[in-house]
């Protein structure tokens, strides 16, 4: 995992900033500092965390408040959030879950507990970004042997003009054989390409989305809380 992965920590309680301030910035992570919620808006887009320690109960603008605002925009939705609260009921945390909290941890806490949370959390996002270039990639190879499927047909019916024109012509038998060849050779093509989509697609049938993985993943998380 990347330690130099980047945290913002949003706290009104300065002793909580400056403890994890100190600790992570030991450990490796580049850390930003909000004192509430409107603070933490503001620095988030020159910042861009890689993920946010964010406390529940602040003036101006709540965690709860917070987190639904970065969960609408399509700029920040996907950066996971870890939320502190004095609050220990699970009607919170439940709720705090459905906003999109990633995890959840109950003050005081323990801070070689936070940190584990934040690097599985992190590898979490790791895992999700390579599924997506996995994704990305065979959706490229896919369309690029389509493409050659399609392209193929077009220079076999291109062969079938040439055989026409020369058999009018009156070519000799040795042309007419290498057009043959030619045509075996697009044939046994188009038959390998033809497979391989045909076993992507029944792969992905029965393949995990990368959507389908994360809401499994927060849906996990919420039972472990409770």
């Amino acid at each position: 995992m990347n330690t130099r992965n980047k945290i913002l920590i949003v706290d009104d309680d300065p002793v909580n900033l400056e403890f994890f301030q100190l600790m992570l910035s030991k450990l490796g992570f580049t850390v930003e500092e909000a004192s509430d919620g409107l603070d933490a808006l503001e620095k988030m887009e020159k910042f861009h965390p890689d993920l946010i320690l964010l406390d529940n109960i602040m003036p101006r603008k709540s965690g709860w408040e917070l987190t639904k605002e970065l969960k609408e925009d399509k700029r920040y939705q996907d950066i996971p959030i870890i939320m502190f609260s004095a609050l220990d009921d699970v009607k919170d945390k439940v709720a705090g879950f459905e906003l999109g909290v990633d995890d959840y941890i109950t003050k005081p806490f323990n801070f070689s507990e936070v940190l584990a949370r934040i690097r599985a959390i992190l590898r979490t996002r790791e895992l999700f970004a390579q599924i997506a270039m996995r994704e990305s990639r065979l959706s490229l190879a896919e369309g690029l042997n389509r493409d050659m499927r399609r392209d193929l047909s077009d220079l076999a019916k291109g062969i079938d003009e040439l055989d026409a024109t020369v058999a009018a012509d009156g070519a000799s038998e040795k042309i007419l054989d290498k057009t043959r060849k030619i045509r075996g050779v697009i044939e046994e093509l188009d038959g390998r390409i033809g497979k391989t989509i045909s076993e992507w697609e029944d792969l992905k049938k029965n393949e995990i989305g990368l959507s389908t993985l994360e809401s499994e993943s927060r849906k996990f998380l919420r039972q472990e809380q409770r």
